[in-house]
């Protein structure tokens, strides 16, 4: 009866989840778009933070409660389904276009992030306080950067108004597609409005986060009461369930978001979202962990499973520079698919 009870709770939570993303996205590109926000600003940051959320508050929460295989186990899952996985799927949806800053800036300090969390583990046999304080600038500096990026592009927009004549610069209003039903039309005239988008954001936010903690403890606890039936120790446990079902359950507000603006044609939301969540794993999510408490990286596990999040950073690097229209297409998904099938595989081969 107990056993029933925590799968119920899952499914609640994965339902919770899944909405609240889907309401913090409308909510936050709403209020962007009001604000004239490039579409991959919002994608890396507004959309990345919020989409990063779970992973945040399960790291943080498995930090204070010493879980520590969940902590980083579940930051290297994160970024290997985000990658793999997520663009894997979108890419067989629509091609997924990386931008030329992607390439310059946000790709390359995501590499560089990613061997850091390598090189610092392996240093001191784990990521301690100070690691915490280099992740947790490395994070800041590069959003600020993003910040003053964006707001010289709106001043280079404004400047260009300014110059061509007044109806120039003037588009086809787009036919928009009209909701159907009393309540998806209600919903549609809402979003005009400012205090509801703000709304919308606070409310999809609090359920990404309460329904991502209800989705990841219910999981933890059947995954525990499955080892105990097949005979694994409760730390083998923890990083199966960090790198499987808490991955993949953290990641399912990027997976929702990248696959649905993919189908929309939204490709700069899709990619970068995963890029933005991927940074935000890494130099938030493990940088504030570990500031709460010292996140053990083994050499047996740890570092296979970051060695593969690397790879999976390399890979989308080179599939996007190794095209000419430098984009990843349905066969660049084929290949994060098949490679994520054969971590995965592996994984449970070598338990």
């Amino acid at each position: 009866m107990e056993l029933a009870l925590w799968i119920f709770l899952l499914i609640l939570g994965l339902a919770i989840l899944v909405k609240g993303a889907d309401w913090f996205v409308d909510g936050s590109a709403g209020i962007a778009k009001k604000c004239k926000i490039p579409a991959l600003i919002v994608g890396l940051t507004i959309v990345a933070f919020g989409t990063s959320a779970p992973e945040l508050c399960v790291s943080v929460a498995s930090a204070i409660g010493h879980s520590t295989d969940i902590a980083i186990g579940n930051v290297l899952g994160s970024n290997i389904v985000n990658i793999l996985l997520i663009l894997g799927l979108a890419a067989l949806f629509h091609n997924l276009p990386v931008k030329r800053n992607s390439l310059i800036l946000d790709i390359p300090v995501l590499i560089l992030a990613s061997g850091l969390l390598i090189g610092l583990g392996i240093w001191g046999n784990a990521l301690q306080w100070w690691d915490g304080i280099v992740f947790v600038v490395i994070m800041v500096a590069y959003t600020t950067l993003l910040i003053l990026k964006a707001r010289k592009s709106l001043r280079k927009e404004k400047e260009l108004e300014k110059s061509v004549p007044q109806g120039t610069l003037e588009e086809e209003p787009e036919e928009e597609e009209k909701p159907k039903g009393k309540i998806a039309a209600w919903y549609a005239r809402m979003k005009e409005k400012t205090w509801f988008l703000v709304i919308l954001t606070v409310l999809g936010l609090g359920m990404v986060v309460g329904g991502g903690t209800l989705l990841v403890e219910s999981a933890k606890w059947i995954a525990y009461y499955a080892a105990d039936k097949v005979g694994l120790s409760h730390a083998e446990a923890e990083r199966i369930v960090a790198l499987t079902v808490v991955a993949i359950g953290t990641s399912l507000p990027e997976l929702v978001t990248s696959v649905v603006a993919a189908r929309k044609g939204e490709t700069d939301i899709a990619v970068g979202n995963v890029i933005g969540s991927n940074l935000f794993n890494i130099l938030l999510v493990a940088g504030v962990s570990s500031l709460v408490y010292p996140l053990p990286f083994s050499m047996d596990s740890n570092l296979i499973d970051a060695l593969v999040a690397l790879g999976a950073v390399l890979l989308l690097y080179f599939l996007a520079l190794v095209n000419k229209k430098r984009e990843i297409g349905k066969i660049g998904g084929v290949v994060m698919l098949a490679c994520f099938v054969g971590y995965y595989v592996y994984l449970f081969v070598t338990l």
